[in-house]
């Protein structure tokens, strides 16, 4: 698989997964609290990773780690962390069906973002496919 493409398998496998999570999740916070199944979720995702990095040899120490690299990798944890407790509280009311295509509204945000705070350009082309992803989620979410 070159780099290039590589890209490409593992954002299907990521979107495999998330697809997979939603199911599970709507199933597994039947009778729980949403926020203590987020918590739950979490120390899983910790314990599995953690093997995951220290079985594959990348550990390496945190605190050779730049400011930058701190504070944005915390950001974006807090980031994460806002976004698992707002899915899980909308998974525990809504059905998955619903909630897990407007979670993916992720997409045309983050293409708004990258273009306004990275510098990304996005082709005419790709602007379209991210207009169809957002009325899509429209289409989902409102009602008739």
């Amino acid at each position: 698989m070159s780099s290039s493409a590589g890209w490409f398998y593992w954002a299907l496998l990521s979107a495999a997964f998330a697809a997979l999570t939603a199911i599970f999740a709507k199933v597994g916070i039947q009778g729980v609290d949403s926020d203590l199944a987020t918590l739950i979720r979490t120390a899983i995702i910790i314990v599995v990773l953690s093997a995951f990095v220290a079985y594959t040899g990348k550990w390496a120490n945190p605190l050779e780690l730049s400011p930058k690299t701190w504070l944005f990798l915390g950001l974006s944890g807090l980031a994460t962390g806002a976004s698992w407790v707002c899915y899980f509280r909308a998974l525990k009311i809504g059905n998955a069906s619903k909630v897990a295509p407007v979670d993916k509204l992720s997409l045309v945000l983050v293409a708004v973002f990258a273009f306004t705070f990275l510098g990304e350009r996005p082709s005419l082309r790709e602007w379209s496919g991210i207009a169809m992803v957002a009325g899509g989620v429209l289409l989902l979410a409102l009602k008739r």
